[in-house]
């Protein structure tokens, strides 16, 4: 099924002490929106249906608050927390009581392996608009380091056991939307869009966290980048902007190319992309584009493939089959547009839904889409809509985080809580 070779099924990592398949690994959550940025994964025979009495396998009270996404390796997740300042429904606290946290949970119980705290520079946001918080970004992982963007207090790199190993600065300035844009890794770098703090996308050494290169100029960017491959195998970063798409060469921060968006805003949503074609959405009044990869300089005339009206303001997309499936995050309404043309397949309501922050992920041919209010719509990935079961966990929370997919899991964090969906 995943074309694994005799030699690679028995192929194993040694790992913290513990022994992790070349199976498993294929299985992992290692960065937002999974393995690709794309939010999808085959991950086995995932639940559609549950309640507090079917397909919940545990749910743990998290240390902290937060909305960043959880991550997977092998049997454990890594999720980042804040605590001691605008904690949502506790006292406001003082800025000085303020901690950003990196916590490592076990897959299969939810118990609460280890934490790493570290002190924030100060002086941060005082609010955060719809209790986004201070800790926004997912962290990435590969085999010997998870790597942590807390903002204007810095980028970290830690062993899989905790210990700190290095920590770099790109930038200090502050926003009332919060940071939220996560780290992407590509060849022995860790890249970081850091629009808020600076105005920049910033290359680190893997190793070290020195500094490879910068590249200025990135405006109003909440979306954390995407990495395409050119036709003789370089890699490409592709990130969205206050009325662009940019691509720009991984080695060396060259800027290759770029494509108007006509979203006259802010960009929040990431993208996604398929057979050389980058999809975009984004915008308050909606909006949504695709561009072929490649050329040079402005390529808006001659690569834009189509444009359309429809979009998110803050909620990715997932590409699937030929199709485009997306939520509004404020009507209610999930949409699917051919790929080809970018023309709306289907929009539907579902009522009583409420506003949608987190990103959707794709498992088999089911798409789960997260509210804000804990609900979540299993949808059939189809171009013909059908809304399969709404799920609620009865939580009065805040989900802002982004679902991930691991092994026939589903893991789901409030501000409060982090829950593991699968069959009992």
């Amino acid at each position: 099924m995943y074309g694994f070779s005799a030699f690679a099924l028995i192929l194993c990592v040694i790992l913290n002490g513990s022994t992790i398949s070349a199976q498993e690994l294929k299985m992992d959550w290692p960065q937002f929106r999974g393995p690709d940025g794309q939010g999808v994964l085959n991950s086995g025979d995932l639940p559609k249906t549950w309640d507090s009495k079917k397909n919940i396998l545990w749910k743990v009270e998290l240390p902290g608050a937060g909305t960043s996404s959880p991550i997977v390796r092998g049997s454990r997740i890594y999720v980042t927390s804040y605590s001691g300042y605008n904690v949502p429904r506790q006292p406001r606290g003082e800025q000085d009581q303020l901690r950003l946290h990196l916590h490592c949970l076990d897959l299969k119980t939810g118990k609460l392996l280890w934490t790493t705290t570290v002190k924030p520079k100060l002086p941060e946001q005082e609010t955060i608009r719809d209790e986004h918080g201070y800790a926004s970004s997912t962290p990435a992982i590969d085999d010997e380091r998870i790597y942590v963007f807390f903002g204007k207090t810095g980028v970290f790199a830690f062993s899989h056991e905790g210990e700190q190993l290095w920590q770099s600065d790109v930038g200090s300035n502050l926003n009332g939307w919060g940071s939220a844009n996560s780290p992407v890794l590509v060849d022995s770098s860790v890249i970081i869009n850091a629009s808020v703090e600076s105005e920049s996308l910033v290359s680190l050494d893997r190793t070290t966290g020195k500094e490879n290169w910068r590249v200025k100029g990135i405006k109003e960017s909440w979306s954390t980048p995407i990495i395409q491959k050119t036709s003789s195998g370089e890699a490409t970063i592709v990130v969205p902007m206050f009325g662009k798409i940019l691509a720009i060469n991984s080695k060396t921060g060259e800027r290759i190319w770029s494509c108007d968006t006509d979203i006259s805003w802010y960009m929040v949503p990431g993208l996604v992309a398929h057979d050389g074609i980058v999809y975009c959405i984004g915008g308050r009044a909606g909006g949504a584009l695709a561009v072929r990869s490649g050329g040079s300089g402005d390529v808006t005339r001659t690569h834009r493939v189509w444009t359309g009206k429809k979009g998110s303001n803050v909620s990715s997309p997932i590409y699937h089959k030929g199709h485009l499936f997306w939520m509004n995050d404020k009507n209610e309404t999930a949409y699917c547009a051919n790929a080809e043309t970018g023309a709306i397949v289907y929009e539907e309501r579902i009522p009583r839904f409420g506003e949608v922050y987190a990103s959707p992920v794709l498992s088999g041919d089911s798409i789960y889409y997260l509210s804000r209010m804990g609900r979540v719509a299993v949808i059939s990935a189809h171009p013909r809509f059908e809304l399969i079961s709404v799920n609620d966990f009865g939580e009065r929370g805040i989900f802002n985080a982004s679902p991930a997919l691991t092994k026939g899991k589903l893991l789901i964090r409030s501000n409060r809580f982090m829950y593991c969906i699968g069959s009992d």
